[in-house]
């Protein structure tokens, strides 16, 4: 019986990687070993007297080093910081000549109106300290819609304003002050992205008395910018063109928990468009998730 007793044991180790040796101990006048998540209670004094229970004796859930959150979804609002010196922004993407100068006015957005959805795949929390303290990490997308309030105008041709061509001489986009105005004007922006957070959190087992927080940085890349139009004269239009911005994006995030609610925000240090336009980009918005 000795003997069976010890093969169980040696095969509950090799189904349990994680287990680990503890010694005997009296618990109430019974004998009980532990190995892993096998407990064997020896309830007589008869070598043979013995009963095997598989699980965690204590009635506690042991805590995972590593838990994973699939497919969350972030909502909130896309938004920038416009520190363009107008005056000195050179004509490559603005204040072309023969085009009426543009100002900060004309890239002021409807806030209400532009959206930020985030779509992440996954996100992990490796255990650094205690599970008070994790490594954040994830992947997804960001999509961001700036909707503009003014009636620019962009990648049009300069010679007979051809929606949605690109200029033939410098083979550039440009912005220009359009004669019409539109029910909808916006520029979306979409980016693969990578976050890397340090995790705070307090109470990881009871949602509704937990807070949290993280912070970090991510790193995107932009796979897909377009403008789209929406007009009496010219009806729907959509391009999926060059319109300058920068093809990768660091920002600096962060997020806070609070019971079951969770806020996130993100600001990018660096200028969305590559040239003549200083525009930081931010969103702040709530997550829907689990943890």
């Amino acid at each position: 019986m000795k003997k069976l007793i010890l093969l169980l044991a040696t095969a509950a180790i090799c189904l349990n990687l994680t287990a680990q040796d503890v010694p005997e101990k009296k618990d109430e006048g019974k004998d009980t070993i532990r190995i892993g998540g096998m407990v064997i209670v020896k309830k007589g004094k008869k070598s043979g007297d013995a009963s095997i229970k598989i699980g965690n004796d204590n009635g506690k859930k042991k805590k995972r080093n590593i838990s994973t959150n699939w497919f969350i979804i972030d909502l909130g609002f896309s938004n920038y910081s416009d520190k363009t010196n107008y005056a000195n922004t050179g004509s490559y993407l603005v204040n072309r000549p023969g085009f009426p100068a543009l100002d900060k006015d004309n890239f002021k957005l409807r806030a209400g109106k532009s959206i930020n959805v985030n779509i992440w795949v996954f996100m992990q929390r490796l255990n650094l300290v205690k599970h008070h303290v994790h490594l954040k990490y994830g992947l997804g997308v960001e999509l961001n819609n700036y909707r503009f309030k003014s009636t620019n105008s962009i990648n049009y041709n300069e010679g007979g304003l051809v929606p949605y061509t690109v200029n033939t001489q410098t083979n550039a986009p440009f912005i220009f002050r359009d004669s019409i105005s539109f029910s909808k004007n916006k520029l979306a922006a979409d980016y693969v992205t990578v976050p890397l957070m340090l995790n705070f959190v307090t109470n990881a087992d009871e949602r509704k008395n937990r807070f949290g927080l993280s912070v970090g940085v991510s790193a995107g890349y932009l796979y897909s910018q377009r403008n789209k139009q929406v007009s009496n004269e010219r009806g729907k239009l959509t391009n999926k063109g060059d319109y300058d911005l920068e093809r990768f994006k660091f920002s600096y995030i962060a997020e806070m928990t609070l019971g079951p609610v969770t806020l996130y925000g993100s600001y990018s240090p660096k200028s969305m468009y590559e040239r003549s336009l200083d525009v930081k980009p931010f969103n702040v918005g709530f997550r829907l998730s689990y943890w």
